[in-house]
């Protein structure tokens, strides 16, 4: 049997790396921009899948203590802090603070998915 507390915490682990996989499939061509789009679109592809070999588990295993809509809001705040990183990282593009204001804007009303009150 599982522990309470990697059930709780796996969703986010493998999420957090899910996204990983996926912000660098979705946006790591962009730094090649004269590689050939069909080995962009392929290589893309092949990053996704191992995307995919988190994200489900995750979903299965958070299943059991979240709820869907909460599974996928997490997912999304994930989302946004991983673009964030690879953003300044890897693109090296600085975020703006219009666009922190938009995330931050993302951030509080995915908080009100959780909102037990």
């Amino acid at each position: 049997m599982q522990s309470t507390v990697w059930i709780y915490a796996a969703p986010v682990i493998l999420l957090s790396l899910s996204n990983v996989f996926m912000t660098f499939a979705w946006y790591g061509h962009l730094k090649f921009k004269a590689a050939p789009l069909i080995l962009v679109i392929v290589a893309s592809w092949a990053i996704a899948f191992f995307e995919y070999c988190l994200a489900v588990p995750a979903n299965r295993i958070g299943h059991s203590v979240y709820s869907a809509a909460e599974l996928k809001t997490m997912q999304e705040v994930i989302t946004l802090v991983v673009f964030a990183g690879f953003s300044v990282l890897y693109l090296n593009e600085p975020l703006t603070l219009r666009q922190l204001g938009g995330f931050a804007l993302i951030a509080a009303g995915a908080a009100l998915v959780f909102y037990k009150g």
